[in-house]
């Protein structure tokens, strides 16, 4: 009889995770604090209501909600009928000057909605040089004719509109230039006019992206402050900067902030269906050469006209008026205190674009290297803030600050005797803290666009010679990344140049930023002396857009 061996049972494993890695973490972590100020924001719903909110409810919530609701439908069939048309024009189709078209279609994102509701205030309202040149014209007085009121809510959509259409054009002729040209001449040879292949082929593939196009607009139209603000027109964020500052109630504000919220999130998912439907598309042929259509004549003069018409009034009359108001008052508003907004202005910019992209690419490298779902959910969740207006970031910003400031005051008081003010709320750190939330999409988008590029392979060679991840990160992916890490820079810049509700409700006292200095002059009607800080607004977001509209046109082999 054989003597039995003893052989070692293998442990129980009680565990079946395994040891977390450090970029998991580091994302999880980053996603909690990014999240920080919706997570305040969407508890103030178990916060008992006050008479603030029944006061809010009985006379000004149902103003709120319809106004939204009208300025969001307005704006849906503005931007949709200029940024499609045009955007099907000048990639399908061959007209004068398409190729000028195709870039200067995108200038108005360079100019925020509030500065441009500033500078038609100045020319169409009654002491505007067009309503005075008229009465001057046919001896009218104020009660013998009919003109627009650019202060209304039909005015701030065309506002918005003029300024939003090209979030869709973008979107539109990204898609039109990577569909397929076999199902556009497919659809031609079986006697299909241009038109008809159009509507039938064309928008129905691009259509997830179009809805992408929308649904960001439609996000900057429920985050608009200064326009609607300006034009007195009562929506969520103008009700949530009443609340806080006028009534002193953040919890009244927080609130209200968390029922716009739900307005966001019905954004969010409208934009996560349309991007899952992308994958339908059929791009097998997209870098053949595309055979524009040739358009003579009344037609070709037409398409010139669509074209122009946005960029006149979207940015050339504009631009125009703000350059003649800057020359006007140039020896009252070009003084040393401008140059020192100027420079508080670009210093703020400058590092908040650096803490995002600096962010951006921890979290894009790290869902890079770690392919999980957890860590996927962590970006996402990261990169919600630019979905989320800027008000409600401050509010919910706002509170756990306050709160901290507090708490940390009173327990120096009470073991040292030392009053420690304000260290995180109403200081420049909060303001840092908001930017980086709210941009953090932007540079996150343009990084992983930048990593996915970069072949694999890399990786691979940088870690068999011994380098860790971060080695690989710094020594192998930022230098053929330098390109796109500049783009991702500039355009937390301009998007922080321009952001203008966080600011008025973060900034610390007495600190002012070239937003906030436009918003004040124009709101005491000072439109004139408003038009520098604005002017500067806009000459730095042209860059960036121009950027964006070569990355457009290249993004498909063979496109001029």
């Amino acid at each position: 009889m054989k003597p039995q061996t003893l052989t070692a049972k293998p442990p129980v494993k009680f565990f079946i995770f395994k040891k977390p890695n450090r970029w998991v973490i580091l994302t999880i972590l980053i996603a909690l604090i990014m999240s920080l100020p919706v997570l305040v924001v969407g508890s103030a719903i178990f916060q008992p209501l006050n008479e603030n909110w029944q006061h809010l409810k009985e006379f000004l919530l149902a103003e709120y909600i319809i106004n939204s609701l009208i300025l969001m439908l307005g704006v849906s069939v503005g931007v949709l009928s200029m940024g499609v048309i045009t955007a099907w024009l000048t990639s399908m189709c061959e007209f004068p000057h398409r190729r000028l078209f195709s870039w200067l279609l995108l200038l108005p994102l360079a100019i925020p909605a509030y500065i441009i509701a500033y500078t038609y205030t100045g020319l169409l309202d009654f002491a505007g040089p067009i309503q005075t040149t008229l009465r001057e014209w046919t001896g009218w007085g104020i009660r013998d004719y009919w003109f627009p009121e650019v202060r209304s809510i039909g005015g701030a959509i065309a506002m918005l509109s003029l300024v939003l259409y090209p979030y869709v054009y973008m979107m539109a002729r990204a898609a039109f230039l990577e569909q397929s040209i076999g199902a556009l001449e497919a659809s031609r040879t079986l006697g299909s006019t241009p038109l008809n292949g159009f509507f039938r082929v064309a928008l129905p593939l691009a259509r997830p992206a179009i809805v992408t196009g929308l649904s960001l607009a439609l996000m900057e139209t429920l985050a608009d402050f200064g326009t609607v603000q300006y034009f007195g027109i009562g929506t969520f964020t103008t009700g949530i900067f009443r609340t806080w500052f006028g009534v002193g109630d953040g919890t009244t504000a927080s609130q209200l902030a968390a029922m716009m919220l739900v307005f966001v999130f019905a954004l969010i998912m409208l934009e996560r269906w349309s991007r899952k439907r992308a994958k339908f598309h059929n791009t097998s042929q997209k870098h053949s050469v595309i055979k524009r259509f040739q358009l003579k004549g009344k037609m070709a003069f037409l398409a010139w006209l669509a074209c122009l018409l946005p960029v006149l009034f979207g940015f050339i009359l504009p631009a125009l008026q703000l350059l003649y108001w800057v020359f006007t008052t140039a020896e009252e508003t070009i003084d040393a205190s401008f140059f020192s907004l100027t420079l508080n202005t670009m210093l703020l910019a400058m590092a908040a674009s650096i803490i995002a992209v600096s962010i951006a690419l921890l979290l894009a490298y790290g869902r890079r290297l770690h392919k999980s779902q957890l860590i996927g959910a962590g970006v996402s969740i990261a990169s919600l803030g630019y979905a989320v207006p800027g008000t409600v970031i401050a509010v919910g910003i706002m509170t756990p600050f306050a709160f901290i400031d507090s708490a940390l005051n009173s327990w120096m008081k009470a073991n040292f005797d030392i009053s420690t003010g304000l260290i995180f709320s109403g200081t420049v750190f909060a303001l840092l803290f908001a930017y980086t939330v709210r941009f953090l999409a932007v540079s996150v988008n343009a990084i992983e666009s930048g990593l996915g590029k970069i072949k694999p392979t890399m990786d691979d060679a940088g870690r068999s010679m011994g380098l860790t991840p971060l080695a690989v990160l710094r020594k192998i992916h930022l230098p053929l990344m330098r390109g796109t890490v500049l783009t991702a820079l500039l355009l937390v810049f301009v998007d922080v140049l321009k952001e203008l509700p966080a600011t008025l409700i973060l900034r610390p006292f007495n600190f002012n930023t070239l937003a906030v200095r436009a918003h004040e002059l124009a709101a005491d009607e000072r439109l004139a002396d408003a038009a520098t800080p604005a002017l500067m607004i806009v000459l730095v977001g042209i860059l960036p857009v121009i950027l964006l509209s070569r990355a457009i046109s290249h993004s498909r082999a063979g496109e001029q």
